[in-house]
Order: structure tokens, then sequence, then C-alpha cells
């Protein structure tokens, strides 16, 4: 188990599987498969035999050797040494191609899977290809034919959902040729053989298996390769669950009509009973989806989704042993649905099946029902004493019956099932025939009329019990959706108001916790503990290795595992995929045992469920992605300004200092007025560089990664003063005026930055605003935001400043030059207030330029 957990998930290709298909057993489909294996290995495939059966052939076991051979797994089971696939080993030595025979194979019971073919599953989900071999009888939509033709009822299946990406190669020879090949031992030992030839093996039989597996193999090849009749076909398949036996000859009869078409199907299960599940695993297995309906209004609603999705073929059964009452009275399903769908073909699959009889049905519900009987007997007591006082007022003859009505109404009401309101009815007629129906005290009739009298109060008294029970029951499961719904509405307000997946998956582990009353644990896809959730006074049993490996396995091959599953159902919990787009999200496990069930409703509800934690997860990740791009993009943005920025401003004062230099080497005759110009340019440029360098180095407080920086709350008065002390530091000439307001004002930033920001636009406005005029510096107040003004006489040019606000993001554009335009002073501040969460904008007009910037 823990060999499995340490195996990677793979590089997401999925292994081919190569079927060998024959029609019984000995007709060489081992025999071809390690011949074709010896092929390969001769090619320089790394090929390897996983497990072949022992069958004690001569002709098979030469072929064994020269194989490379992966030991089987041994286990003990009732004192008997079993062999099985060890798929770990398997999976960890990874080769190209593994031989596993017989692939309809039941595992032994402490196995990681139930079947092989979940094994072999399990190793193309790995990317390793398989090689197996498999019979006919063993195909799940042919169970059914196998049988009638055969006379035995064959266990062992292989689901065809899970043969149909596969390739099939026939196995194929002579019934005759088999059947001496078993006569001379080559197949089983000679009372096996004998066995044999007396019920399986028998030409006519074979023969009809042969064409079977032909025929088979033959739709396979052409559904694979496109080769289908070419007509668009929907079918339809309409079960009974009061009819087993007939569901499973409906579905199957469709999984194969639908092989031969590639035609997609629907399993509408009509259900008469409470405790049927909504799911019907046959018809999963076969590829169907599944649609589970409640009885009433059955027929319309079948109407309704066949038109709806434009089914073509409908497929039901047509019972032979229907009660001849219900032929009688009672409209044929199938004529009805002919009426309602003209241009709806219907298939009729004949079947002799009885339902349940009556006394089964209620058996459950007498043999518990002691308050149910007494509510029926205790109301039939009052509605005869409410009678008797209404006959001694003389209230009137007429209204005697409806206080009888009443309450076999209220006891429809108030217990369960029909039984008991039929027998509420029936003790209201007795019983109203008793004391007063004349003569009393006896069940004999002599007024005229009183007979009709009694079997209408009968009929009626049956009629409307039967409609209150089914408004009843129609209510509660009205009530049971409304109560679902709502809980998934409030649980969808939570989802919205996460921020997080921590907290999207701490309010599922939560809320399935608290409903279950059981302990809930979610991982995430590499098995690594998110959430867990246990019922108040209890300590985990989830949150171990062990749990986490199975958890781990439902991620990896997105499925089902654990308690309740054909898969390690050794452990503690119940594990569920959260699946979206085909990749798993995480992992949802259940406590589950003998004393914690999981009934069918609540497992629907956890399904659904389950799909919106899949939605609100996926979208999580959409948007986190998507958040990540837009940082990435503003990231890239930034870089790409200044490098340009960068590259053209610093080429500007170098270029000038290296022509002054040069001058003033070469120039030995230069005046001492004109040296000492020269020798000013250069300070000048050279503070020019310094304070560039300045700028970048600042940017580098900025986090590059979030474009955040660390906000700390500091006094703009204080802020404000640095500036001024560094503008005339620099510009000891430069007019400045600087209005405050009276209040103190804080705001959240990092001092540095700021300073460094305002001291660019300051400069900025010396350098291209009117020399004459002071720049004005204005802090002040307006909707809880921070705004800082630089305005001055003198219109800079409007264009480069939208130049820097687009990221110089065209190539035609050439980035301004820092001394003469913005460039990159004007670059920087907007990224540090970008960093601050702030904005900045740029109004030019009547010969004055103005600079705003908002902070929170």
């Amino acid at each position: 188990m823990q060999q499995e957990k340490e195996t990677s998930l793979g590089d997401g290709r999925r292994g081919r599987l190569r079927v060998f298909f024959g029609f019984a057993a000995g007709v060489g489909k081992t025999y071809g498969m390690l011949a074709e294996a010896h092929e390969l290995l001769l090619m320089g495939k790394n090929v390897v035999v996983g497990y072949i059966e022992p069958h004690d052939r001569p002709d098979t076991n030469r072929l064994l050797e020269g194989l490379p051979q992966i030991p089987p797994k041994k286990i003990s089971y009732k004192q008997i040494i079993l062999t099985e696939p060890d798929i770990d080993r398997i999976i960890q030595q990874k080769p190209e191609i593994v031989l596993i025979d017989e692939l309809a194979h039941t595992n032994a019971k402490d196995s990681r899977n139930r079947k092989r073919y979940q094994d072999v599953d399990e190793l193309l989900n790995a990317g390793i290809d398989v090689f197996t071999t498999v019979n006919v009888q063993h195909i799940e939509s042919l169970n059914d034919i196998v049988e009638e033709v055969t006379g035995i009822e064959v266990k062992e299946t292989v689901p065809d959902t899970f043969l149909q990406q596969a390739t099939i190669k026939v196995i194929d020879v002579e019934p005759d040729e088999l059947i001496e090949r078993l006569e001379q031992g080559k197949i089983y030992a000679n009372e096996n053989a004998k066995r044999a030839l007396q019920n399986f093996f028998i030409p006519h039989k074979l023969d009809q298996l042969r064409g079977l597996a032909i025929q088979r193999a033959s739709d396979h090849i052409n559904r694979i390769s496109g080769k289908t009749i070419g007509i668009q076909s929907k079918l339809l398949t309409v079960v009974n669950d009061a009819f087993p036996k007939m569901t499973e000859k409906c579905i199957r009869w469709t999984a194969r009509l639908a092989q031969g078409l590639g035609a997609e199907w629907t399993v509408i299960q009509v259900r008469t009973q409470e405790n049927t599940s909504t799911n019907i695993p046959l018809a999963e297995k076969l590829g169907a989806e599944v649609v589970s309906i409640e009885e009433d209004d059955s027929f319309e609603t079948i109407v309704e989704f066949a038109k709806m999705t434009g089914v073509t073929d409908i497929i039901m059964g047509k019972n032979l042993r229907q009660p001849w009452y219900e032929k009688i009275f009672v409209e044929a399903f199938d004529d009805r649905l002919l009426k309602r769908l003209n241009d709806t073909e219907l298939h009729l699959i004949p079947f002799k099946e009885e339902k349940q009889s009556l006394f089964f049905r209620t058996r459950k519900v007498i043999e518990g029902g002691g308050k149910d009987l007494a509510i029926a007997v205790g109301g039939v007591f009052l509605a005869t004493i409410v009678t008797e006082l209404m006959q001694y007022i003389h209230v009137g003859d007429q209204n005697l019956m409806l206080v009888y009505i009443f309450f076999i109404l209220l006891v429809a009401r108030t217990t369960s099932g029909y039984f008991w309101s039929a027998l509420a009815s029936i003790l209201s007629v007795l019983s109203f025939n008793w004391f007063f129906v004349e003569p009393l005290y006896s069940l004999t009739v002599y007024k005229q009329g009183y007979p009709i009298t009694l079997l209408i109060m009968l009929v009626v008294a049956l009629m409307i019990s039967n409609l209150m029970v089914r408004l009843k029951k129609q209510a509660d499961n009205s009530m049971e959706k409304e109560h679902q719904m709502e809980i998934l509405y409030e649980l969808n307000k939570q989802y919205v108001l996460a921020e997080s997946r921590k907290q999207i998956l701490d309010i599922s582990a939560t809320y399935l916790s608290r409903l279950l009353e059981r302990e809930v644990i979610i991982f995430d896809r590499q098995a690594k503990v998110e959430s867990v959730y246990c019922v108040t006074g209890h300590q985990s049993i989830l949150n171990t290795k062990e749990e986490a490996a199975v958890a781990f396995w439902t991620a990896k091959n997105q499925k089902e595992a654990g308690n309740g599953t054909d898969t390690l159902i050794g452990a503690k919990g119940f594990y569920l995929p959260i699946v979206a787009s085909g990749k798993t999200l995480a992992v949802l496990g259940i406590e589950r045992n003998a004393s914690l069930d999981l009934e069918n409703g609540q497992l629907n509800y956890l399904k659904l469920v389950l799909t919106q934690i899949a939605v609100i997860l996926e979208q999580t990740e959409l948007k986190n992605e998507k958040e990540q791009v837009e940082l990435e993009n503003e990231r890239e943005k930034v870089r790409s300004n200044l490098l340009r920025a960068v590259s053209h401003d610093l080429r500007t004062p170098l270029t000038v200092i290296s022509g002054i230099a040069e001058t003033l080497g070469i120039g030995s005759d230069l005046k001492e007025e004109t040296r000492q110009k020269l020798l000013t340019d250069i300070q000048e440029e050279s503070q020019w560089l310094i304070r560039m360098v300045e700028n970048l180095l600042s940017i580098t407080r900025i986090n590059m990664d979030t474009m955040k920086v660390d906000k700390t709350a500091e006094p703009v008065e204080e802020i404000i003063e640095a500036v001024y002390k560094h503008l005339k530091k620099v510009y000891p000439e430069g007019k400045i005026k600087i209005e405050l307001p009276e209040d103190v004002i804080f705001i959240q930033a990092d001092p540095i930055l700021i300073e460094q920001a305002l001291f660019n636009l300051v400069e900025n406005a010396f350098r291209h605003g009117a020399k004459e005029q002071p720049v004005k510096l204005t802090v002040r107040l307006q909707q809880e935001q921070t705004v800082f003004e630089i305005e001055n006489y003198g219109e800079i040019p409007l264009k480069q400043f939208q130049k820097i606000q687009t990221n110089l993001s065209s190539t035609n554009e050439v980035p301004v030059d820092s001394k003469n335009g913005l460039g990159i002073g004007l670059s920087i501040v907007k990224t540090i207030i970008h960093a601050h969460n702030g904005k900045m904008e740029m109004t030019v007009g009547n010969g004055k330029t103005m600079v705003r910037i908002y902070l929170k």
C-alpha cells in the first residue's frame, strides 16, 4: 500500500489494452498471447509476464521459457495458497508491455481490487500496455444469451465499457478441433475433460458461442473504425424495480444494440419502492446513463424525456404473466407510448416474472406497525363513538357515513403506507353495518339499497385513503427535495463568501460531518490532509497513513475506493474523488462501517454535493490562475518599462560625460571659464545618474512576486518634510509652496517610496514648468482617501505621460528622454503608486499641469 502511494501519477499517458478473444477455453488465447510476446521481445520491446494461469499445458509452458517474469503475489486463503499478479511491483518496474491472463478472474479476498480487470485498469492508468485474455461468455452484455445457450450462469464478467478502447485479436479454431484437443487431454485433466464434454463442450453449443464471439468482435472493430451503419440513434430503456430479471434482460439487450449501432443510451428506472437504489450498477457498467423517477406520473415523465432528448428507440419489457384484471382495466403501457410517440420505434422484450406478493410488500409494515395498527383501530372506534352521538342528537342519517370517511382520511394522514388506511376503510364499513344498519349488531342487510350503499362506501373509502396516501407521499418527497435544495443553497452562499480553497474545504467537511453524523476528511490529490472534522467527543480514525494511501489511489484512478466498494475494502472510510474537467481536485473521505452505513438517499445527495464542491474548487483554481497570469503580466510590464527607460536614460548622461571628458583631455588651450562650465556639466550629469540609481534602488523595496510593499502608518507631515529637505539640497533655487491640512493625517505606506515618488513629481515640475512661478504641493482628504496634488505653471506634454501610463507597450514608440521629458522618474512613480494600490492621474490645461495621487 505504501509503495502505491510513493508511485507518481505518471506522465498522463494511458496504456493500451490488447485482448486475445476466444469463444471457449482451449482455443489458444494464452498461447497466441505468449507467441506475440516473443516476437515483440525479439524487436527490443520491454515485455514481462505478470501472471499466466497455471493450466499445466505443455505447449503453453514451453512458450513461457525465455520471457522475463515478475513473480506473482502469494495470498493465503482458507489454508490454500493463491497466486495473484503483483500490481505494485509491476507499476514500480514499469515495463512497456505486461501479460496478465484471465481478465474476468475474481481476486482473492485480501487483494486490493475485487476483480482482475480493476488491476489491469491500474496498470493502464500507470501508462503500461497490457496483453490479456478473455472468453465471450465473460462479456457482461452477453451474459443472458450465454446462459440461454449453455444453461450455465457465468458469474465472472467484464463490463463492456472496459473493453471499448481495446484492440481485439480473435483466436479461433473449429469446434471439432477444440473437442479433439479436449479428448487428448490438452485442455483439462481426464476427469475434468469428461465433465466438460458432457456439459459445455457440445458441438451445437460451441457453434453458437463461436458465432457470438465473431459477431461481437466484428461489432467492436466496426465501432472502433467508425464503420457503423451511420444512423444517428438514441436509445432509451425503461425498466421497473418490481421486475429485477426483466431489468437485467432489457439492459443487456439494449447494450448489444448500442454496441452495434454505436449509439448513446439512457436507462429510466421507475421506482415503486422507497428503498430501491437510484442507480443501476449493471447499466453503468455497460455504459448507460441512469435516470431514476418515481412511479407517480412516470408515463408523462418518460414521454416528455423522450421528446426533449430526441429518443429514436425505446426498449422495455412485455410481461407475459400480467394479471388478467390489469389487462382488462388498465391500458397497456406500450400502447399508451405508441399513441403519444408516433415517430419513436418501440422494442418489446418478453419476460415471465411476477411482482412481489402483496404480503411480502406489506410484511415489513405489518411487523413493525404496532403504532399504526392502534391508530387504524382507534380511528374506527372514535368514528363509531362520534357517529353514535350524532345519531343520538338526530343530525341525520345521511351524514353518518361522512364521519367514517373523515376518520379514514385522518388514519391515512397519520399512518405509513396503504395497508392501514385500507384496513381502516374495511373496518369502517363493517362497523357502520354492525352498529347503524338494521338489523343492528348483525352483518345481515335487509333494507333495500343498503348493500349497494355499503359497497359504494367501501370503494369511496378505499379511493380516498389511497389518494391521501399518495398525496402524503408526494408531499414528503417534495419536502425532502426542498430541504435538500435549501441546504445546497445555504452551502453555495457560504462558498461564495469563501476566499480560499482552505475555507471551501473546511466548510464542506464541517457541513457533511454534521449532516451525516460521522467523521469527514478531505485530502488533496497527493493525499495530504487539507481538512478534517470529527463528531464531538470522537477522535479521528481517518487521519492515518493507511487511509491516506487509499485516498491517493482514489485520486490517481479517479474512482471510488474503501469500505463499501470493490477496491481496498479493508479501509475504515469510503473515498470519493472530486473531479472537474478530467482533473482530480481533491478526495473526500467519509467514515463508513457496518453500524455507520450510507443509505441510497445519502449517497445520491452526497454525490450532488460533490458536484457543487468540484465546480467551486474549479472556479477557485481558475480564478487563482487568472490572478497569477495577470500578476505575471504586470511584472513583465514593469520590467519592460524599466528596461526601456534605463537603457535609454543611462545612455544620455553617460554620453555627455564621456564627450566632455574627451574634450577636456584633448583641449589643452581651453579657457578657464569653458573648463569650469564643462566640469559643472559633468557634475550635473553625475548627480542626475545618482538620482536615477536612487530611483532604481527604491524599486527593490517592492516585492516583484506580489507587486506589494510593506506598509506602516506614517504621518504625512514627516514625509512632506523629508521631500522638502531633499528638494532644497538638489534644487536650492527651486520655488515650492506647500499646503497641508490642519489635522494630522496618517497613511498606510512605505515612507521612503512615497518620498521618492513625490520628489520625482516635483522635480519634473521644476524642470518642465515656468521657472519664475512656484510649484504647488497640496495634501488633502477626499472620501477617506489622501490626495497629493503637484501643480506647476506650464503644460507638460500629455502624450509623453500617456506613454508612461501604457508602459510603452507599442514597439514603435521611442522611450522619452528623462532629462528632457518625463522618462524613468514618472515610470517609477507609477510603479510605486500601483504597489500601494493607489491611483495617479494627470491633467493639462489653462497653462498649468496638475498631477494627483490617490492613496487610501
